[in-house]
């Protein structure tokens, strides 16, 4: 699940134009050679697209490249579905889609930017049949598609793509029963198997043991393979195919990153602590020896075949712009987290596979014993979260916000019913990253746990403001709380006021009063409404105060109307669809204490954000300086 920020490669990037594409598959090759070589000119052009987008997954989209070459090639008909429930191999199957003319080939270009190729598959896309979201629902959806075929009497394959990480949710044993009930045949489910989730070996977090035997125990057919030989892989299919009255799986057994030497990991005994290549852009010089490592591999294959050597296409990138002292809220919350687990033997942290995206690696080197790797099973770590704070202990739980308040939701609710205390700390929050796209913006995560009672929502501006409202988390609060933070590093032109320290209910602000209020909380509405506030007073003489307000369900409407004195027009950012957010609190709290005229306008999310870069999604949902001065100028 993990998806690090990173920024695009600069230099020059190659990849392999339509026009080979074409030569290679309108040749007279054997089959399993036309794959072989249709993969490594996939494995080309989904790094050069990983590379130009400054983000994506490049260990994914090599394990399962040889599995998606031959299922599209001699697989799939025109008539079967297929889809991949992993998403994190999206860059891998656009360009199998682009290579095979299934997708406008202008869109290699376009990875994770608005009107683009969104960073996890979403139906939007051409031949894109379902969205994948949290994982795990993959097998659901495919016997749903079989029940609605059967339904509408249409004979066709489904086939799905899973990982062997997304194992560890529920949902996905869930599935497998009724499957083998209703003697779905018509599905085919193929377990990229390739021993590594994003963080670790998936051994060393929820071992499969004997993964065979307890699919076969599930009443399903199962082949196994190597998923990276294409010969392998074709004859798994084929026997599997012989079968009429089972679902069928295949574990394919897949080196992550296969096809780049060093890219490649292949020993299951190995400790490892972080596969470096499961997310994120390549350094450029990383980039340059794999790209040169898998051009040379598909030529010495054409030259095997009798074919001339590719004749690849070049892009030269400029480097990206290093942000002025950006602040880094995740590495300031690792201080802080470390800072308080030294002063508290009692608190320990538990993870999600994120261990690297939410700033755990310290705390886990620090304090080994007191951390809990979960794996992808955000309600088993949430109840066990539980259990710990009944046995009097203090558990912070992390994940990205668009799981931790969702998946486990329910489990949120029953142990805010004991009312013991946990702190829930979800990263990756809000509109921005945008590159992931909709199933990892958590933009919805205020809503989903504002009914939790007893549960304080916080959300810190800067990296001074995450020290202290962690503090008042861990040493203050009575009972539970959900610390928000925005993953990105982002640049603001504010300082907290000296003096300022977290008081429930109230904030800071900066400006005198006006005529207008911007209210925000986190780094990129306060910064957004800063710069709105300067281009106000500068270009319009319209004087605007800033107001900092962290607590996300929690208002005081008293202080707020006292800060609020001499305002004729009130805005609140919202980095939340617009139902259930901050905005929602403001207008309780200043129900009745708002003079006669005076108005507060919300600007915030209707719509599902879109997948993009940071600049081009923030201007589409109206989170734009200019938006925000035509707001305050009425």
């Amino acid at each position: 699940m993990g998806d690090l920020i990173g920024t695009s490669v600069s230099g020059t990037l190659f990849y392999v134009p339509a026009a080979e594409f074409k030569r290679i598959l309108s040749g007279s090759l054997e089959p399993a050679a036309k794959a072989e070589l249709f993969a490594g000119l996939c494995r080309i052009n989904t790094l050069y697209m990983i590379a130009r987008a400054g983000s994506g997954h490049i260990g994914s989209s090599f394990s399962s490249m040889d599995i998606l070459s031959w299922l599209h090639l001699h697989e799939k008909g025109p008539e079967d579905l297929f889809f991949s429930s992993k998403g994190h191999d999206a860059p891998g199957y656009y360009a199998t889609l682009i290579g095979l003319g299934l997708l406008d080939f202008d869109l290699i270009h376009q990875l994770r930017r608005l009107n683009g190729l969104p960073g996890h598959p979403d139906v939007g896309t051409p031949n894109i049949v379902t969205n994948t979201g949290s994982l795990g629902m993959g097998v659901s959806k495919g016997k749903g598609m079989v029940f609605a075929n059967r339904l509408a009497g249409k004979t066709c394959k489904v086939l799905v793509l899973t990982g062997d990480g997304e194992l560890q949710e529920g949902q996905f044993w869930e599935s497998l029963i009724s499957a083998a009930n209703h003697k779905l045949h018509e599905l085919t489910v193929i377990i990229d198997h390739n021993k590594l989730q994003s963080d670790t070996l998936v051994a060393k977090v929820s071992d499969l043991g004997d993964l065979v035997g307890k699919l076969e125990a599930f009443g399903w057919h199962v082949e196994r393979c190597d998923g990276n030989d294409i010969k392998a892989f074709s004859k798994a299919l084929e026997s599997g195919n012989k079968v009429t009255d089972k679902p069928k799986v295949i574990v394919a057994d897949t080196i992550k990153g296969k096809g780049v030497s060093f890219m490649e990991h292949t020993s299951i005994d190995s400790d490892v602590e972080f596969y470096k290549f499961h997310s994120g852009a390549p350094s450029e010089e990383a980039y340059n020896l794999a790209a040169t490592e898998l051009i040379d591999r598909v030529n010495a294959k054409l030259s095997e075949c009798g074919l001339v050597r590719l004749d690849l296409a070049e892009v030269t990138r400029s480097p990206a712009v290093a942000l002025n002292q950006p602040q880094r809220l995740v590495q300031a919350y690792s201080a802080a987290l470390l800072d308080q687990a030294r002063k508290n033997p009692k608190l320990v942290a538990l993870d999600a596979d994120l261990i690297l995206d939410t700033g755990l690696i310290p705390f886990q080197k620090e304090f080994p014993h007191r951390f809990l790797e979960c794996g992808i099973a955000e309600q088993d770590m949430v109840s066990q979260a539980g259990g710990i704070a009944l046995r009097g202990l203090l558990p912070v739980v992390h994940s990205f916000a668009c799981f931790l308040s969702t998946r486990p939701n329910e489990q949120i609710y029953n142990n805010a019913t004991e009312k013991t205390k946990i702190i829930y700390v979800g990263s990756l929050a809000g509109v921005i990253p945008g590159g992931p796209g909709h199933s990892h913006q958590g933009v919805r995560d205020i809503s989903s746990l504002g009914g939790v009672p007893g549960l304080t929502m916080v959300e810190p501006c800067c990296e001074k403001e995450v020290g202290l409202l962690f503090d008042w988390c861990v040493n203050h609060n009575s009972l539970s709380s959900y610390l928000r933070l925005t993953s990105v590093p982002w640049e603001v032109t504010f300082e907290l006021p000296s003096e300022y320290q977290p008081v429930p209910g109230q904030g800071c602000s900066w400006g005198e009063s006006g005529g207008v209020a911007l209210i925000g909380y986190g780094p990129i509405p306060l910064a957004i409404a800063h710069h709105a506030a300067r281009e106000l007073a500068e270009k319009h003489s319209i004087q605007a105060k800033v107001i900092n307000l962290p607590w996300l369900n929690l208002v005081d409407g008293n202080w707020l109307a006292a800060v609020l004195k001499g305002c004729e027009r009130v805005i609140s950012l919202e980095n939340h669809y617009r139902i259930g957010g901050q905005g929602d609190r403001i207008e309780e709290a200043l129900a009745g204490r708002l003079a006669p005229g005076r108005k507060l306008v919300r600007l915030a999310l209707d719509e599902v954000p879109p997948s993009g870069g940071p600049a081009e999604v923030l201007e589409a949902v109206g989170f734009f300086e200019r938006n925000l001065t035509r707001l305050a100028k009425g």
